[in-house]
């Protein structure tokens, strides 16, 4: 990666050179493919040889023909790329230029290496007093200092995303596209331009985060037009990596029982054990095989996040369809506004993408098996809309979304639950197990898998989910992850 001080320092005028002369180089393969055709070729067109020979020379000139005619079509794309290079790399500069300029202005000092200080030889003798006594001041400044020199290295981390943008795009340009032309790493007779709305973006593009988090905001810093570049190009493979993940930050709303393992057990801790124990092996026989999980993971007492089979939790709880089906009603006309604006943003003829999220909201699972498994949660809908040209002229407005839910498993004071058999046992008690140290609390949370739905049909956004299969039994592995059994 180039650094502040090399971009500062490079001299871009030599790209106009080298797209000079990447255009004379054109020339020459254009003449050389013009006299080719004409000296070397036209011998076996004419009527003075003829035969298996003439036939068997005719192929390989056609051959050679096309590899000129392929070096000139590339060294012209070649050329082209240069040039819209220097334009964006002096773009990218002049923004890193004034980036410092404002630094400056606000009273910071940036060094030829990029690095921003407070500069305290503009404060007058009274302003430096103060500045040196004032912790506070000082602090104040210190964070000036690091927000500008976020600034310059986001300014810097785009020149090299053009750059990365460049190699990519050279790689490409330079790359034999008809591997059944008679030559095997020749021209490449059909040079296009690149598909990425510029080659910052086209950098951009090329570095996937691996953390899943990481790679739903690097979706969203994405150009609408990059999205459905990478989408078409690799579809599969990035909703896999987690580009429709959700990026709110769910958190516990309570304490729950309180600290693991902080009290010492009493004998009546191993009744409630024992009853809890009973809870869990009782609920596969009463049908509620997802609260028998989470008890025994609850018991388990490792306290390791469990995951959600959300595309269960859909098909048995009709009142979570409906939420779902809120959460797209409430925002879809927002949603639809955002793809057309960005749609008519790019040109209008062109596909894009546009990452959307609503709001997370508390709600509770009416279903038995879901209520005793998690009960109240938070939950929202994530996803992306997807505007493309129409055949008949109008854009297409479509919508992938997936649900998401969270959950803390706890117990809480003041509360009781009723279980199988009419039961009822006050939350108290199965917090105790937490803090004796019998079982651990843990986070819940999962994503449904992807569902679509037509912005421009006019119709309800009913969330259909397939067939799960079994009921979800032990055997079952589309429950979850078993290993947190």
């Amino acid at each position: 990666m180039a650094t502040y001080y090399e971009i500062m320092r490079t001299d871009l005028s030599k790209l106009t050179t080298a797209a000079s002369d990447w255009d004379s180089m054109a020339d020459g393969f254009h003449k050389l493919a013009e006299s080719y055709k004409k000296e070397v070729r036209g011998i076996s067109m004419g009527d003075s040889w003829v035969g298996l020979s003439a036939q068997a020379g005719s192929a390989r000139f056609a051959v050679t023909l096309k590899e000129y005619q392929g070096a000139e079509s590339e060294a012209k794309a070649v050329a082209q790329l240069i040039r819209d290079a220097h334009a964006e790399f002096g773009r990218l500069r002049k923004k890193i230029e004034d980036t410092r300029d404002d630094a400056v202005k606000a009273g910071m000092r940036v060094s030829e290496r990029g690095v921003v200080h407070f500069d305290t030889s503009k404060l007058d003798r009274g302003e430096h007093v103060a500045y040196v006594h004032d912790p506070e001041y000082q602090e104040s400044a210190r964070k000036a200092a690091a927000g500008w020199g976020e600034q310059i290295d986001m300014a810097v981390r785009a020149v090299n995303d053009a750059d990365e943008g460049f190699k990519v795009a050279l790689a490409t340009l330079t790359r034999d596209s008809d591997v059944s032309d008679g030559t095997i790493g020749g021209f490449n007779r059909e040079a296009k331009p690149s598909p990425y709305p510029s080659l910052e973006e086209a950098g951009k593009a090329q570095r996937i985060p691996k953390d899943r988090r990481a790679v739903a905001e690097w979706w969203r810093d994405l150009d609408p037009v990059t999205r459905a570049v990478l989408l078409h190009e690799r579809g599969d493979e990035l909703r896999e990596a987690g580009i429709m993940s959700p990026l709110y930050k769910w958190h516990s709303p309570d304490a729950g029982s309180g600290a693991y393992d902080t009290e010492d057990p009493t004998g009546e801790d191993l009744w409630f054990l024992a009853r809890a124990q009973a809870i869990a092996a009782g609920g596969d026989f009463t049908g509620e095989n997802a609260a028998s999980r989470n008890m025994e993971h609850y018991l388990g007492k490792t306290g390791d996040p469990l995951d959600l089979d959300v595309d269960r939790i859909l098909k048995d709880d009709s009142g979570f369809r409906d939420d779902v089906s809120t959460h797209i009603a409430q925002n879809q006309d927002a949603w639809r506004r955002q793809g057309l604006d960005a749609f008519e943003k790019a040109g209008g003829h062109t596909t894009v993408v546009v990452p959307v999220e609503s709001h997370a909201e508390g709600r509770t699972f009416k279903s038995d098996e879901w209520f005793h498994a998690v009960g109240s949660h938070q939950q929202n809908v994530s996803g992306m809309v997807t505007v493309s040209p129409g055949e008949d002229g109008r854009p297409k407005v479509s919508l992938d979304y997936q649900a998401n839910v969270w959950d803390r498993y706890n117990w809480d004071e003041g509360k009781s639950t009723t279980f199988p058999g009419g039961v009822e046992i006050p939350d108290s008690e199965m917090g105790r197990l937490h803090k004796v140290g019998f079982a651990q609390e843990f986070d819940m949370r999962g994503s449904s898998s992807t569902y679509s739905y037509d912005l421009g049909s006019g119709a309800d956004a009913a969330v259909n989910p397939p067939d799960q299969g079994r009921e979800g039994t032990r055997a079952d592995v589309s429950r979850g992850d078993e290993e947190n059994r």
